[in-house]
């Protein structure tokens, strides 16, 4: 049996498959998702899902959302520092860790039509490099490269590298968040936690009234992201509605930034949990004439495959393939 867990700042999702599956739509044996910020450790949350199974684990992979350096990594956004060698004395067995995003990656190869959401048909490489960025709590980007006989994932901390405006408007809110923080990334305004950043800054110019039943609403969410997002979606408040079409231009440009930085001939894929809540807005926004508008390069932008990821399993099912593919490493 496997151990495979997606370990984000809200949530974590650990799962068990049989080693011998192959087909990334084979259900796991078991699965649960936990609070991250219920527990102290991984470790706490793995002896929780194990404690009542009858089952022996033979290896292990942990996506985290976080840089993974060696055998350790930080989540990004939560208190913790995760050690796959003191899992593995839990376990017993070989554990792997991989940047979330990696994770993503190596279901990428897998997925099939029903998985995807298509922004631009594109003319896709069949052997071309492909990006992924997925706008979730955070920002997490990573990218693979076809090594002659399959593709291989590689991690990025993109979604870090400091905001690089396109327009008037987007100039006004790098000087107002440059005013309140020294680095100013692409995830503190393209992401769950950037949201609320892009909503306070209309809010502050005076160009958009916040509705009483918002404000309300506001005040009492422990994420504020969520009630933008669904406000947005339901047409209720036009600052909302503003705010959600900043964050779509913005992924377009971020997208785009990757896609030519590996030349991604083989496709763009957007994952996270907040694309996939909002294609009918993607699909009719500026995201795709943002992406194409690349100077001399926009010709060549045009071609590129750009899909949404829907199916909400894709990182759990990447660190399963990863602790599937591991023996052949060790």
């Amino acid at each position: 049996m496997l151990l495979a867990g997606d370990i984000g700042g809200t949530k974590t999702v650990l799962a068990v498959f049989e080693e011998d599956t192959t087909d990334f739509d084979h259900k796991p044996l078991y699965e649960e998702v936990f609070p991250s910020t219920k527990f102290d450790s991984l470790e706490a949350i793995i002896q929780d899902f194990l404690q009542d199974k009858p089952l022996e684990v033979s290896g292990a992979c942990f996506g985290v959302a976080g840089p993974v350096v060696g055998l350790r990594a930080e989540i990004t956004n939560l208190d913790w520092l995760i050690d796959a060698r003191s899992i593995a004395k839990i376990l017993g067995v070989h554990t792997y860790l991989l940047n979330d995003l990696e994770a993503i990656a190596n279901a990428v190869p897998h997925l099939d039509a029903k998985d995807l959401f298509v922004l631009n048909e594109g003319e896709p490489n069949q052997e071309g490099a492909i990006g992924v960025i997925a706008p979730g709590t955070g920002l997490g980007e990573a990218f693979l490269v076809w090594d002659g006989q399959r593709y291989e994932s590689y991690p990025s901390e993109g979604g870090h590298a400091a905001f690089a405006p396109t327009n008037s408007r987007q100039i006004d809110l790098l000087t107002y968040w440059l005013q309140r923080m020294d680095h100013v990334s692409y995830e503190r305004l393209c992401s769950g936690i950037g949201i609320p950043n892009i909503y306070r800054f209309l809010l502050d110019s005076g160009d958009y009234e916040e509705p009483a039943w918002l404000r309300e609403s506001l005040n009492e969410a422990k994420d504020s992201t969520p009630v933008i997002v669904r406000a947005a979606i339901e047409g209720s408040a036009e600052i909302c509605l503003e705010t959600l079409n900043l964050f779509m231009e913005i992924l377009g440009g971020e997208a785009a930034n990757l896609a030519l930085k590996v030349l991604a001939t083989g496709g763009i894929y957007i994952g996270g949990g907040i694309p996939p809540r909002i294609l009918p807005q993607l699909e009719s926004s500026r995201f795709m004439e943002v992406f194409r508008s690349k100077g001399r390069f926009s010709e060549m932008m045009a071609t590129m495959p750009v899909y949404v990821i829907r199916n909400p399993k894709v990182a759990l099912y990447g660190a399963a393939y990863e602790a599937l593919r591991a023996p052949e490493r060790r």
